[in-house]
């Protein structure tokens, strides 16, 4: 079950701390050790931002070579699929949002689904999943996918242990047969580490341009942070197969982090006119398969 970003965070005091730490999300100053701690936690593998003035510039090149493969997908017919996953905060949102941001709208799709309703609910549980899928020509990012089951799902325990286990049994003959029958299929972990997850939801919940984005299951993803590594950690080795493989890009910068998606999608896919100097390859410090991950994640 995904969050839904209309449900509102509860309006009293919070008195959610993190792991037992000393971080009161009400506070509004934000203690310096989670602040200087943030950007290099989870293994992350640079000391400061990226520039924004270089970000801007490549991010536009690229965006021109997303139109190309668009354009390519539209006339090969191909059917594009892109997982976005990820804990809450991670910026998986904002990262499908570059991806967006200029392609056709007509031909690609943001697939972001809140609670099953009743009829959704009493259906199979990949049903509204397969109703969001692409056409021939069509691209579809989900923001966040079935993999709700084996994370947000286990982790509140909105599913049942034996629920969960069916799920991670099934998916990988479930994406095979996606995958057997023409679709593209790319899988994206976005991973943050844990005083960056605090830093953010802090931002969220202070800045009244950002406090639409902080729910409820948002508070209570900081107390079950190691939790959610549990989950996570089962998911990644158990779904990761050579027909659709997990990649995991290290997300504490954002910057860094969009022009390395649209750099992996890209570099994944052939089509007309694409200008491999622009693409690139991914920066080998923050995307890794699964596996590579899983044997030195660092959080």
């Amino acid at each position: 079950m995904g969050k839904s970003k209309d449900t509102p965070s509860s309006g009293g005091k919070s008195s959610r701390k993190s792991a037992g730490k000393a971080f009161d999300l009400d506070d509004p100053k934000l203690p310096k050790r989670i602040d200087h701690g943030a950007l290099q936690s989870g293994h992350y593998p640079y000391d400061s931002k990226m520039d924004s003035h270089a970000y801007e510039d490549e991010l536009r090149l690229l965006q021109i070579e997303l139109l190309k493969l668009q354009a390519h997908v539209r006339d090969a017919g191909m059917r594009l699929v892109v997982l976005f996953e990820g804990r809450d905060s991670a910026g998986k949102g904002g990262t499908i949002r570059r991806f967006m941001r200029h392609l056709n709208p007509r031909h690609a799709q943001i697939v972001a689904l809140s609670k099953p309703n009743e009829r959704e609910a009493g259906e199979w549980y990949f049903q509204r999943y397969i109703r969001r899928l692409p056409t021939k020509g069509d691209i579809a990012l989900f923001d966040r996918s079935w993999y709700n089951r084996a994370g947000v799902e286990r982790v509140m325990g909105f599913c049942t242990p034996e629920e969960t286990e069916r799920f991670l049994q099934v998916v990988p003959t479930f994406e095979r047969m996606l995958v057997d029958d023409g679709i593209v299929l790319m899988k994206i972990w976005l991973n943050i580490g844990r005083e960056m997850q605090m830093k953010r939801f802090h931002a969220r919940r202070h800045d009244p341009l950002k406090q639409w984005k902080i729910s409820d299951v948002d508070l209570a993803a900081i107390e079950k942070f190691d939790a959610y590594t549990i989950a996570r950690d089962e998911l990644l080795s158990r779904t990761h197969t050579e027909y659709a493989p997990w990649t995991v890009i290290r997300a504490n910068d954002k910057k860094r982090t969009r022009l390395n998606a649209l750099r992996l999608v890209l570099s994944h896919c052939d089509y007309e006119k694409k200008d491999e100097k622009i693409v690139g390859v991914p920066d080998p410090k923050i995307v890794l398969p699964a596996p590579a991950f899983l044997a030195d994640r660092g959080d």
